[in-house]
């Protein structure tokens, strides 16, 4: 198993990318903490149980330094150690440049670029003590390409990329590896939530669709799978770089 003896933290793992990712690092013999703001994480903790797996569930709001605390700490209480981290925790709230809300605004970049940030803080001290580590950040293919209703998301996705350049630039030589994944549209059921609750959800479900020259969404699972290869130790010659999984809609 690719992961036996590892200790991952996955955040954001209550469902979509997050839970295929932990349940993937399970299976592939890694002790996993599981994260999420609510009690969803639960279920992915049943799943990965119900597997064989072993995993840890820790509820808290990564934009928040005293969560961030509790998560890392408790994780080390259990496990003893920091083998992988993945930022997978965002939301996604529409908007063009001229009406966008500042609280939309602040609401994304407090998960998804603060709550990165502070993950990533928190861990670092951890993995340099021990010279090894890789973080896998969920950017987006909106922070590489420009899509129409999404500006302040865009815009906290690629403050997400920038960070990945500029950790795995710091810690190259330290034996920290920091890599990125950019899915396209995937069928998560955050995006179904928002497809059966558009004005018009049948011409909602095919734009979305239609984005993807190869004809279909992605799936959490294919996801998890670049998550995984950019943490395995067989790919440590790899660092600030990008996996773009986006069906050709990045061409």
């Amino acid at each position: 198993m690719r992961f036996k003896d590892k200790v991952v933290i996955v955040t954001g793992s209550g469902a979509g990318i997050g839970r295929a990712a932990a349940i993937a690092f399970a299976r592939e013999g890694a002790k996993v903490a599981v994260n999420s703001v609510s009690q969803t994480a639960l279920e992915t903790q049943k799943a990965i149980a119900a597997s064989g797996g072993e995993s840890l569930f820790i509820k808290g709001d990564v934009s928040k330094s005293e969560d961030v605390k509790n998560i890392v700490e408790t994780t080390l209480q259990a496990y003893g150690k920091i083998d992988v981290l993945v930022n997978n925790a965002g939301i996604v709230l529409g908007g063009h440049p001229h009406d966008t809300t500042e609280e939309d605004w602040d609401r994304m970049m407090n998960v998804n670029a603060k709550g990165t940030f502070l993950m990533i803080r928190e861990v670092i001290p951890h993995m340099l003590e021990r010279k090894t580590g890789a973080i896998v950040n969920t950017s987006s293919i909106a922070a590489q390409k420009g899509l129409i209703n999404r500006f302040g998301y865009s815009a906290s996705k690629g403050a997400v990329l920038s960070m990945t350049h500029a950790v795995a630039a710091e810690y190259a030589d330290q034996g920290i590896r920091c890599n990125a994944v950019c899915p396209g549209t995937i069928l998560t059921p955050s995006l179904q939530y928002r497809i059966d609750h558009a004005p018009d959800p049948e011409k909602q479900r095919k734009e979305f669709f239609q984005r993807q020259p190869i004809g279909r969404l992605g799936t959490p699972e294919e996801i998890a799978e670049a998550i995984l290869f950019a943490a395995d130790d067989r790919a440590a010659f790899m660092t600030s770089s990008v996996i773009s999984i986006n069906g050709g809609m990045i061409i």
